[in-house]
């Protein structure tokens, strides 16, 4: 996909449209996840509440706190996936979408295909450092 930074030309509208397409459905997935992940942690938390919990003597509390745990860091991470996706559609809007942050060239459409949110191209990502990962 071309970016405005690349042509003096239009963005090419079906392209554009299809993009939003992609990252909306993208989104919308995420969304639905989130929800699962939400109830899924609301009927851990309750049915904790229906039994005396105690960790240290109870075979099946360090279950329950390490699927607890689990679930809030799989809804942190959607939560996360679903602010990319946002800054993924205003950059679209700006007619920047598609071009790296790190060098300014352009983030190949196969890459954007697998990862609508992405960037940076894949140079950049393969020598970018990684982040550690975010405590639960």
């Amino acid at each position: 996909m071309r970016n405005a930074a690349e042509s003096h030309d239009e963005p090419d509208p079906s392209a554009l449209s299809t993009t939003r397409a992609r990252i909306e459905a993208d989104r919308a997935d995420t969304l639905a996840r989130a929800g699962a992940l939400s109830r899924d942690f609301d009927g851990i938390v309750a049915a904790n509440a229906l039994v005396a919990v105690d960790d240290e003597h109870d075979p099946e509390g360090g279950t329950t706190a390490f699927e607890r745990a689990h679930v809030a860091a799989l809804m942190a991470q959607a939560r996360e996936h679903l602010e990319e996706l946002d800054r993924a559609l205003q950059r679209l809007e700006q007619g920047e979408y598609g071009q790296c942050e790190s060098c300014g060239g352009t983030i190949p459409p196969e890459r954007l295909q697998i990862r609508p949110a992405a960037t940076t191209c894949v140079r950049c990502a393969g020598s970018a450092p990684r982040r550690p990962p975010r405590p639960a």
